[in-house]
Order: C-alpha cells, then sequence, then structure tokens
C-alpha cells in the first residue's frame, strides 16, 4: 500500500507527527484490518526484516508488532539479551549500530526515558519506540486512538476518563498527546491517587483536564481507559502497597455508566478490572488489542517502505 510519506524518518514521541501523519496511520491501519479479515495478510513487506530488541519484559507490543510484520510478508530478527553481547558489556551504541546493519527497522523497549532517542542517533534505519521507561509509548497511543476512532468515532466531542497510575503511565502521557492532536473537543477526567496524579508537562491548550473521583464522572465518559498501578515504578514497597488497589471497576461501577461508552486498558491488568467486565459489550481491551496489531502493520508499513524508497 503506497502513499505520501510520513513528516517523520523514526517513531520517538507522539509530538513529532502531525494530525495529517496520525489520520494517515488511521486510513492505513483501516486498509490493513481489511486485508487481514480477507486473505489473513500480504506482501508489502517482503524481504525486509523488522529487529525486535526489547530490555523490558513485554506480551502484546512485542508479539503485536512480531505479527504484524509476518502478516505484512517479512520476517523478524528477535534478540535474546540473556544470549547476546549485550551479556559482555557491549556498548549500547555498538548494539544499535550493528544490528541497523542487519535489518530495515528497530522496534525497541528499554527502561530508561529518552534511550530510543539515543538509539536513533546511533542508527541509519527507523528506530520505533516500544516504550521507554516513564516516557512514552506513541505506537500504543496510536492503536488506542485508532480503537477510540474505530468504536466510537474521533472527531466529535468526547469524555475520557484516565484512571490509576497517571505518573508513570507513558500510554497516558502519549495518547493525551495523540488525542489532542485530532480532536480539540476533548474533556479529559484525571482520576488518580495523589502520588501518582498526571506530571504538568502532559497538560496543554488543546483539551480541558479535570481532577475528579471515578464516582462522580462516570456517567459522563465516552471512554473509561484503565491503567494498571506499576509495581515496578515504586522503590519503596510500602508506597505501591498503599495505592495498588485505588480503583477496582467492577459491575457495580458500570451500572452508572452510559450504555455506549467503552473500557480500555493497555494490559496487563492485575484486579484494576474485575474478570465480569469481560463480557460487557462496553469492554473493548480484547478489541483493542486485535486493532493494535493493525495499527502496527500501518506503523511498520510506512516507515519501512520509507527507508525502501530512498536508499
Amino acid at each position: 500500500m503506497l502513499s505520501h510519506p510520513l513528516s517523520v524518518s523514526n517513531l520517538l514521541s507522539v509530538s513529532a507527527l502531525s494530525r495529517s501523519d496520525i489520520m494517515q496511520l488511521v486510513g492505513s491501519a483501516d486498509h490493513y484490518k481489511r486485508v487481514v479479515c480477507n486473505f489473513g495478510g500480504c506482501d508489502d513487506l517482503k524481504g525486509s526484516v523488522m529487529t525486535s530488541l526489547f530490555y523490558e519484559p513485554s506480551t502484546r507490543t512485542s508479539c503485536s508488532f512480531k505479527a504484524a510484520m509476518l502478516r505484512l510478508g517479512g520476517s523478524v530478527l528477535d534478540v535474546d539479551l540473556n544470549s547476546c553481547s549485550i551479556k559482555k558489556g557491549e556498548s549500547f551504541q555498538d548494539t544499535v549500530q550493528t544490528l541497523s546493519s542487519y535489518s530495515d527497522c528497530i522496534v525497541m523497549r528499554h527502561p530508561q526515558r529518552h534511550s530510543v532517542h539515543q538509539a536513533a542517533k546511533y542508527s541509519n534505519i527507523p528506530v520505533i519506540n516500544a516504550g521507554d521507561g516513564i516516557g512514552e509509548h506513541p505506537s500504543q497511543a496510536l492503536l488506542d486512538l485508532y480503537t477510540i476512532y474505530t468504536e466510537l468515532g474521533i472527531e466529535r466531542p468526547l469524555k475520557i476518563g484516565l484512571v490509576g497510575d497517571l505518573k508513570h503511565g507513558r500510554t497516558v502521557h502519549s495518547l493525551i498527546q495523540c488525542l489532542t492532536k485530532v480532536n480539540n473537543k476533548i474533556i479529559f477526567y484525571l482520576i488518580s491517587p495523589e502520588t501518582l496524579k498526571l506530571p504538568t508537562e502532559y497538560i496543554n491548550d488543546y483539551a480541558h483536564f479535570v481532577e475528579s473521583e471515578l464516582e462522580d464522572c462516570i456517567s459522563d465518559l465516552d471512554v473509561l481507559y484503565v491503567t494498571r498501578i506499576q509495581k515496578e515504578r515504586f522503590d519503596i514497597v510500602e508506597e505501591y502497597d498503599a495505592v495498588k488497589d485505588s480503583y477496582i471497576i467492577d459491575q457495580s461501577l458500570m451500572r452508572l455508566a452510559k450504555t455506549q461508552m467503552i473500557v480500555m486498558h493497555p494490559l496487563p491488568r492485575l484486579d484494576e478490572i474485575a474478570k465480569e467486565i469481560d463480557q460487557d459489550p462496553r469492554a473493548a481491551y480484547f478489541r483493542q488489542m486485535k486493532y493494535g496489531m493493525y495499527m502496527r502493520m500501518a506503523i511498520l508499513s510506512k516507515f519501512m517502505m520509507k527507508i525502501r524508497f530512498t536508499h
């Protein structure tokens, strides 16, 4: 699928994408949804190789990028951190430069914020940020936007509740930036423990932000975006224990919600969404995963096609 190139060479932050870039990716994800549903895949990236470089554990992001690449007809170079030269003390710079010699794109997750920006300096192929510490997760934001686009529509007024760890939640950080680039008619309800509030750097002038209690706003919401309280981001376990069960979405709470709203979660979940909610048609988090593969097909196609035609 060929179309106009994106305005950026790497996917490091949502902030670098224009509204046109985002809507191009949405349209491309729609295209690949039809391709997968009708044919199972295509050969758009046949002969291309994607490197998967994950310094942190991942199921959905890692597997959906790999599935996306395979459905595009390409192949995957999967780096095992336990059996590569990183174990011998190889520098980050040398690892990235080596892998960029063997493949056409690097999808990378790293525990340190801005690490992907450093990787992009050393790489001569596109680098895609699959999560950098407490920083950003742009492909997750794009698939979340595509989920809302598919389920509800993206350009109408929306009330979105962001629940849980808003301080460390890189998915939330990227989603706010992504949504406000395409829609200036959003109200974000910020629902978190006092110690896990959204950093002020992510509050902008393109939306309305309201701190709220979940019970006070759930009846107004179009989207309830739930995040996990992330134990791995706490240095003191007692501080985690104090907030870990702050919010639990169950049927008694959902009875207060609209019939046409959706519940989203980037997953994995712990106890913040009761299993009973899985059967509720408003529970979109498993559909969200499927949308994620289509969006990541769009991302890989756009960025790897671009380097194909510039080399």
